[in-house]
């Protein structure tokens, strides 16, 4: 999942893009809204963190802009304490959801999960034979024990089971799991695949490859829920 963080406050901005890259996001950050409109026009994101009073485009103009361009991408805004009618009228111009500052960064995750969860159309947990993902708790259990992924494969194994029958390209696994300033090569978007099988040979799964046109997940013919 990829995520654009739109705030003008370095230490914030910093903080919250530290713990969505542990908790396996790609996270770009811009300062301003004019390059928040730029990034949202030219790029492709899963959620947006948005303050409203950002420098050289308010926030929301840049909300305002984003919608015109029929995106649906979800969007959580960041306003001050005192704000409440530009929350008001960030809600109205399509915001999905808002927080005050200052706030709980644990309180923002839960709510980083639930709108990518929401706009997926997804339940909390995706189950495939004897492997469950839990985008609560970004893990993945393999008959009920708990798989050692590393953050890029938790990244991997949740945009593939999200998309599970469809084919996922190889470029579309690099815009979703990497950041800018992020080097992520084709060959290792096959090194991570690899690895992932390695860890799921018993789940009653399979990551099958497209040649020339990327990964699809889907259920073994054996999984008794097929």
């Amino acid at each position: 999942m990829r995520i654009l963080i739109a705030e003008d406050d370095r230490i914030i901005a910093d903080g919250l893009g530290r713990s969505l890259r542990q908790a396996g996001y790609a996270v770009d950050w811009v300062a301003n809204g004019s390059d928040a409109d730029n990034a949202l026009t030219a790029g492709s994101y899963d959620l947006v963190i948005l303050d409203l009073g950002l420098p050289k485009m308010p926030g929301l103009d840049v909300l305002r802009r984003l919608r015109s361009r029929k995106s649906k991408v979800p969007v959580l805004i960041l306003t001050a304490l005192d704000g409440t009618t530009d929350r008001v009228k960030g809600l109205d111009l399509g915001a999905d959801d808002y927080m005050a500052k200052p706030f709980e960064l644990a309180e923002l995750e839960a709510r980083v999960r639930a709108l990518t969860r929401r706009s997926m159309g997804t339940s909390p947990v995706i189950e495939c034979g004897a492997l469950t993902f839990d985008q609560t708790d970004r893990c993945a259990l393999l008959n009920g024990q708990m798989l050692e992924l590393s953050a890029r494969e938790v990244g991997l194994l949740e945009i593939l089971m999200s998309r599970a029958g469809r084919l996922v390209s190889k470029d579309q696994l690099v815009d979703h799991l990497c950041g800018w300033g992020e080097e992520v090569s084709h060959n290792a978007i096959e090194v991570y695949v690899h690895r992932l099988r390695k860890k799921l040979e018993s789940s009653g799964a399979n990551i099958t490859t497209v040649r020339g046109l990327g990964y699809c997940f889907e259920k073994s013919a054996q999984d008794p829920k097929s």
